[in-house]
């Protein structure tokens, strides 16, 4: 799979902009940029991506709410950002909705969606297209948690498999604590996947189109300041008064460069097109090995993330890279093609009422 390497960024066509109307859906869309008691940072995050879109001049409609494409709401091109709605599996409920109002959108479709944010499935592709991927075992609701699957190690993380950000996730040292955390991820409602504990650091591969190929931004490293720490929702979320236990920083080895990119386009391939994304995998410091850990489709987008401090690392601001995922996915749609051949634009449709509640 060939990849181009950062160019200028792209830019949308004024007279698109002037023209097409977006709909920007997240979760905290309407918020006033101030952490959520249960989503942390996350609240800052969706009010910022708003204010970018508002600020490179798109004809912005807002919701907060699924509800709001129950019908179709007279928009061009949806922006979907409501990825964690309450229940199991929503990541893939805005694209579906999308899908049958016959609506474009940034991002995936459903099935793509739902089978990266799958962990165990993710795996499986991994692993068929002999990518180094640590053994790990799926315990489904609703079937029996059999010690024979779980994989041999001296520590274990245990989570939903379809977590985000570390969310519910558990430790163990041996079957009995594994089996302990399974049935409490079980009781929550979710699938539970077990992996043996690798010590060491994250390595997260940002990759995004650019004219119809991938581009691989800058690699991060997410170094911690003890590789044996097992990092949780609280913290990524920023939701333990601030400490941090880690630092994203540059990875510049280019020793393991070469065959980090290879396997993320070996894998990316199954996924595109996916217009963003994350290729994840873990940097073991005992062996100097590393091991695929998941796929990060639509991945947080805030200013302060991976992907865009690789961004501006490869010389984009925050608004650069917003704009170019989208002007890229918009060509990808069909819809600059579309507005840039009219002569005249679509009158412009009620602002979108923010929906009261949010899932």
């Amino acid at each position: 799979m060939k990849y181009a390497t950062p160019s200028a960024p792209l830019v949308v066509p004024e007279s698109v902009k002037d023209r097409m109307r977006l709909l920007y859906v997240a979760k905290h869309a309407c918020s006033s940029g101030r952490a959520d008691v249960q989503d942390g940072t996350h609240a800052v995050y969706h009010a910022e991506v708003r204010d970018v879109l508002e600020r490179i001049g798109f004809r912005l409609s807002v919701a907060n709410d699924y509800r709001v494409l129950f019908e179709h709401p007279e928009v061009d091109f949806v922006f979907p950002l409501l990825n964690r709605g309450g229940f199991l599996n929503s990541e893939m409920m805005l694209p579906l909705l999308c899908n049958r109002l016959g609506l474009p959108y940034l991002g995936s479709g459903p099935i793509i969606r739902g089978a990266s944010d799958d962990k165990h499935l993710t795996k499986l592709i991994a692993r068929s297209r002999g990518i180094a991927t640590a053994d790990w075992a799926v315990y489904r609701r609703g079937n029996h948690a059999d010690a024979a699957r779980c994989p041999k190690a001296d520590r274990y993380v245990i989570k939903p498999n379809a977590s985000s950000a570390s969310w519910g996730v558990r430790a163990a040292e041996d079957w009995a604590g594994v089996r302990n955390a399974v049935a409490a991820i079980h009781a929550e409602g979710h699938d539970a996947i077990v992996e043996p504990f690798i010590t060491g650091h994250d390595i997260e591969v940002s990759i995004i189109t650019m004219h119809g190929r991938p581009v691989i931004l800058p690699t991060m490293i997410v170094e911690q300041h003890d590789p044996a720490d097992l990092r949780s929702y609280d913290e990524k979320r920023d939701l333990d008064g601030g400490v941090k236990t880690y630092a994203i920083k540059p990875f510049h080895d280019a020793e393991r460069l070469g065959a980090i990119h290879a396997a993320a386009l070996n894998l990316m391939e199954e996924f595109a097109p996916f217009d963003y994304g994350r290729f994840e995998c873990r940097l073991d410091i005992e062996t100097g090995e590393f091991q695929f850990l998941e796929v990060n489709l639509n991945c947080n987008l805030w200013s302060r993330k991976t992907i865009s401090l690789a961004a501006r690392l490869a010389g984009w601001t925050h608004e650069q890279l917003i704009e170019t995922i989208l002007c890229e996915s918009l060509r990808r749609n069909g819809v600059i093609d579309q507005f840039s051949g009219y002569r005249h634009g679509h009158v412009l449709a009620a602002q979108i009422e923010p929906l009261a509640a949010a899932l």
